[in-house]
């Protein structure tokens, strides 16, 4: 394998990782009746503007 390839691999694995772990931390944040982290929210492509007003009609 070439460095590019494996280099592309890995920041791969690092971002389905990095989506992973904030899909489990806004879980978590959901299940304790909290607001999950912008930042986790933003990772998962949710606008956190959008996610707080859910429920709110």
């Amino acid at each position: 394998m070439s460095a590019l390839r494996n280099a592309k691999l890995f920041a791969t694995l690092g971002n389905a990782a990095t989506m992973f772990g904030s899909a489990v931390a806004v879980a978590a944040a959901v299940e304790a009746n909290r607001l999950p982290r912008a930042r986790d929210l933003r990772s998962l492509g949710i606008a956190p503007d959008a996610f707080r007003s859910i429920g709110r009609d």
